[in-house]
């Protein structure tokens, strides 16, 4: 884990059971690593619409296209960059949180992460590692409710990223004795991924 990049899209900072458990994570790794962290919230990216669309996938031609490939750009060698992604994945609703989806959205670009073959989709980002930190209300984990596990594991070997642990903090909406013991048990997991 020499190159750490962190992604937390919470909305709720310090109260954040992913941001508390992606902090635990890092003051784990080994003395050296280098950590980029990347807070959606506190810097979020903009709305992915039809103008980034265009920007990212055809020919930029005003400034705001140039400076929406350029984010892209910056996002994209930032994920390449790492040798480990932590990403943070709160279920808000039943889906992951739209600061990450518009992440997702920026990074997933035809001939940059991922191409079509005659095979099939080939993901051009390889030989990276991917740590999920889910946090959940109510308790989702292997029910049809768990959307989170199979969009991220999908979209994540898309772009090549086969190598995916998920770490799950389940029923903190049921109490702060509940919450407690989950964060416990996440971080007993956390221990054996590093």
């Amino acid at each position: 884990m020499s190159k750490v990049l962190v992604l937390k899209s919470s909305i709720l900072g310090d109260y954040s059971q992913t941001n508390q458990l992606a902090d635990y994570l890092v003051s784990k790794l080994p003395a050296g690593t280098e950590v980029v962290v990347r807070d959606l919230d506190a810097n979020p990216l903009p709305h992915f619409d039809g103008v980034a669309a265009n920007a990212l996938r055809g020919e930029p031609k005003t400034e705001q296209d140039k400076a929406l490939l350029a984010l892209s750009d910056e996002l994209v060698a930032e994920l390449k960059d790492a040798d480990t992604i932590i990403i943070n994945a709160p279920m808000y609703n039943f889906n992951i949180p739209t600061q990450l989806k518009s992440y997702i959205d920026f990074i997933a670009r035809p001939r940059v992460t991922f191409q079509y073959t005659e095979n099939g989709p080939e993901g051009l980002v390889k030989g990276k590692k991917a740590i999920v930190l889910a946090s959940f209300g109510g308790v989702h984990q292997g029910q049809a409710t768990d959307v989170i596990t199979p969009y991220l594991k999908t979209f994540l070997g898309f772009i090549g990223i086969d190598d995916v642990d998920f770490v799950y903090v389940e029923g903190v909406g049921s109490g702060a004795e509940v919450a407690a013991k989950s964060q416990e048990q996440a971080r007993a997991k956390v221990d054996t991924l590093i």
